[in-house]
């Protein structure tokens, strides 16, 4: 079985999206496509997204405490749900 879903991105700004838009979060796989994730979701939260929108955002080079370090590259699946509809992260 492939994995797609890496794992939900939980931060203040999904927070208020999955809140006020319906809208969750996913950090997913770097292949992933708004198809593979329509089917992951369906399987594994048994909702049907209407809409899904993809991000990949960029390594960046960053600066901690006077030491250079880098930020991983990452691709994100915004899922838009129906008004009835919830995701429950435990």
């Amino acid at each position: 079985m492939n994995i797609i879903i890496k794992k939900p991105r939980i931060t203040e700004k999904a927070g208020i999206k999955s809140e006020s838009q319906n809208t969750y979060t996913f950090e997913v796989v770097k292949n992933a496509t708004k198809k593979t994730v329509a089917e992951a979701i369906k399987k594994i939260y048994k909702v049907t997204p209407i809409k899904i929108n993809i991000v990949s955002l960029p390594a960046k080079k960053i600066t901690a405490r006077g030491k250079v370090g880098k930020k991983r590259a990452v691709k994100k699946a915004l899922v838009f749900l129906k008004k009835g509809d919830k995701i429950a992260f435990i």
